[in-house]
């Protein structure tokens, strides 16, 4: 099995090198994400829940995808990829907004990321991989954010955070 690197970076989202994905999540070191937002037609939410085998947040409800690009890939590119991987399909993306957190889990693990925003609409057809994903659904944005209000440990601690500056853009 190929180690997975990310892209290390500075609080610019200057890249200053590369390392093991766990490693730089063990040592907590700024490093570039992404997350993907779709909508349907009807202004709805995609939103899954990743599967139980996530190395951290199983079984929380997020938005469409999260991930890193790999060295020397696109974020765009990277975003649109992890769509295919984890959903099944593939569909148009613009970036929003970017920002950044840092999150610890009980693991011992970090995510401390420059998290790069990505917004697309899809209709069709979705294919989850199950080793990625659990569960799916669209709903209304109030939908969401009550939810997020009435059981806030249903959903990780990044879409928290990108869920309200979402909204703030679109």
């Amino acid at each position: 099995m190929l180690l997975e690197e990310v892209i290390l970076v500075d609080e610019e989202d200057t890249p200053i090198g590369t390392m093991e994905k766990i490693e730089a999540h063990k040592k907590a070191l700024l490093h570039r994400a992404f997350s993907v937002f779709i909508f349907n037609e009807k202004g709805e939410m995609l939103l899954q829940q990743r599967a139980a085998g996530k190395y951290h947040s199983p079984g929380l409800w997020t938005n469409a995808c999260c991930s890193h690009p790999h060295p020397g890939e696109d974020t765009r590119s990277a975003a649109a990829r992890r769509l295919k991987e984890e959903l099944g399909f593939t569909t148009d993306v613009q970036e929003l907004f970017a920002f950044t957190y840092k999150t610890e889990f009980d693991n011992g693990l970090t995510e401390f990321e420059f998290d790069h925003v990505f917004v697309g609409r899809y209709d069709g057809v979705i294919e989850p991989n199950p080793e990625e994903v659990s569960n799916y659904r669209y709903s209304a944005l109030g939908e969401i954010k009550e939810e997020l209000i009435r059981c806030p440990e249903a959903f990780t601690s990044w879409f928290h955070l990108a869920m309200p500056l979402l909204v703030e853009k679109i």
